[in-house]
């Protein structure tokens, strides 16, 4: 892959940027002493602690959560934002996206499951309680995405597992059960009536369950940053869409070791006239942090600055084009400290804007 180009302009904005998720706790002290017209609302319960992949090395396990959870109370975030509780997603929502034999599958594999084992359409361990937690979060996301339409939050972070970007419509992989964002812009296509929805992917994996989801579809723009040639190795720049999604697929690979620098000026030059041009009404993140520096399944180079300046792009954007309806899904993030200290500076963002 050929290196970025950076333009003085981007570089710019990018330090700038940078240096404003910098600013330390005195910044956002001033911030939380503000009065904000609404919140932004929290998706977090016990119940996504239930799904086990196995033993205590596994990446995506618990701790996740945990660990965010903690991090939020300590950051003084907790109190500030809007407590959503989570609920069982319906078969007819989980069919917007997925098909009924893949539901019933699902179901059958997951049901009365004793130990742990993997889901048979691969690269997914489930448990006891897998089934439970992943129709909690793929309900729970709607549940978010209802708070924001009907305006009891300017925005909002889902924090759930199992994640759902690498999901299809008939197959579950990769961690990943139920496709959570591609359920939500569904729904909201059905129930409110939108006409677009934007998703902006930038976990550091190529989220192939909503290319495939949405790869023929026009009504769904889907932006990807992540590491192409790592699993699931799908998402080269050539993936553009077809029939009516032509040019509503794009992805734009990073190179390992990728630096803040480099995500920030590939929203810039890429997402940002994208969105401009796509006009949507609602904004999706599938909001992975396995890009974050030293993580355990990713060689990206990107710190918690990095992830605010981006969060603080698709904000931006979401204010300019859909009212500020912007609703955030966690996806992947596997360093423990990374991962926590990573969400604490999107959260930030989120709650600032």
């Amino acid at each position: 892959m050929k290196p970025v180009v950076r333009r003085s302009g981007v570089v710019a904005f990018v330090l700038g940027t940078i240096l404003l998720c910098q600013s330390g706790p005195t910044r956002f002290a001033t911030a939380r002493s503000m009065p904000i017209s609404k919140p932004t609302g929290l998706l977090y319960d016990d119940v996504y602690l239930r799904h086990l992949s196995g033993n205590t090395g596994h990446p995506e396990r618990p701790e996740r959560l945990i660990f965010i959870r903690d991090a939020l109370e300590k950051a003084g975030l907790t109190q500030t934002l809007y407590p959503i509780h989570p609920r069982r997603v319906t078969d007819e929502e989980l069919e917007l996206v997925h098909k009924p034999s893949y539901v019933a599958l699902v179901r059958r594999e997951l049901s009365n499951l004793q130990g742990v084992r993997e889901l048979s359409t691969g690269d997914t361990l489930v448990s006891p309680g897998s089934l439970e937690a992943a129709e909690f979060a793929a309900g729970g996301v709607l549940n978010v995405v209802d708070a924001v339409m009907q305006g009891k939050v300017k925005n909002a972070f889902a924090a759930v597992r199992p994640p759902g970007h690498h999901a299809t419509p008939t197959r579950g992989m990769g961690f990943c059960i139920f496709n959570n964002v591609a359920i939500a812009a569904r729904y909201l296509q059905k129930k409110y009536g939108l006409q677009r929805v934007l998703i902006v992917d930038w976990d550091y994996h190529h989220g192939n369950g909503t290319q495939e989801t949405f790869y023929e579809d026009g009504s769904v723009f889907y932006f990807s940053t992540h590491h192409y040639g790592a699993y699931p190795g799908t998402g080269s720049a050539a993936e553009t869409g077809a029939g009516k999604g032509a040019g509503k697929i794009l992805n734009v690979p990073l190179p390992p070791g990728a630096s803040d620098a480099q995500i920030v000026e590939a929203f810039q030059t890429k997402l940002v006239p994208a969105a401009r041009n796509f006009k949507p009404d609602f904004i999706l993140i599938s909001a992975g942090f396995d890009g974050m520096r030293n993580d355990l399944l990713g060689v990206f180079d990107i710190t918690p600055a990095g992830f605010g300046a981006i969060t603080r792009i698709v904000v931006g954007l979401a204010k300019e084009l859909c009212q500020g309806r912007l609703v955030s899904v966690l996806e992947g993030g596997y360093r423990l400290d990374g991962l926590a200290e990573s969400v604490v500076a999107h959260v930030q963002v989120l709650r600032e804007e």
